[in-house]
């Protein structure tokens, strides 16, 4: 017999909503409409929003305005070099160095055993990764990688130029 995939779920706005879970994996259902009924309908839930506060995109679009200000900013205050690179990719390069940058910054200064030379020399290495796409491909990583990912893109960055050696 087949795990069942259309559940009603009474949600906690005490109104009741009959949810295709399909898509979901049979053994995931069950919990998943458990959580369902611990939340407001959709309907509850757009209606208890601020009916003056910006659609999803709008609101992600501020938040990124946000965040590439912000990132500017640091750039001009550590003195970080411009990133180059295809136009579309230069604001998420910049926010990913930004947010890899800090969270390095807390995890080895500020939480960690560094000490400001130490964070220098760190800084100076990162200023030669221009690229915004090496950025981007770092943004999931640990503050505490980052002087290992350095070394490793210096060390690509050297095969590349002289790959006979």
């Amino acid at each position: 017999m087949a795990v069942r995939t259309h559940w009603t779920v009474e949600h906690a706005c005490s109104h009741r909503v009959d949810h295709d879970l399909s898509n979901r994996p049979a053994d995931k259902r069950a919990g998943f409409a458990r959580w369902l009924a611990s939340k407001d309908c959709t309907d509850c839930w757009k209606t208890a929003r601020d009916p003056d506060s910006a659609s999803k995109e709008e609101w992600l679009a501020a938040k990124r305005a946000e965040e590439q200000q912000a990132a500017l900013a640091w750039a001009k205050q550590f003195d970080m070099p411009q990133l180059k690179g295809p136009e579309r990719a230069l604001d998420w390069g910049e926010r990913s160095r930004h947010q890899l940058m800090t969270s390095a910054h807390t995890a080895l200064v500020v939480e960690g055993t560094w000490d400001e030379a130490d964070w220098a020399e760190l800084e100076e290495k990162a200023r030669t990764i221009t690229r915004p796409g090496w950025w981007i491909d770092q943004r999931d990583a640990e503050g505490t990688d980052l002087l290992e990912l350095l070394d490793a893109a210096d060390e690509a960055d050297r095969e590349t130029e002289n790959p006979f050696r």
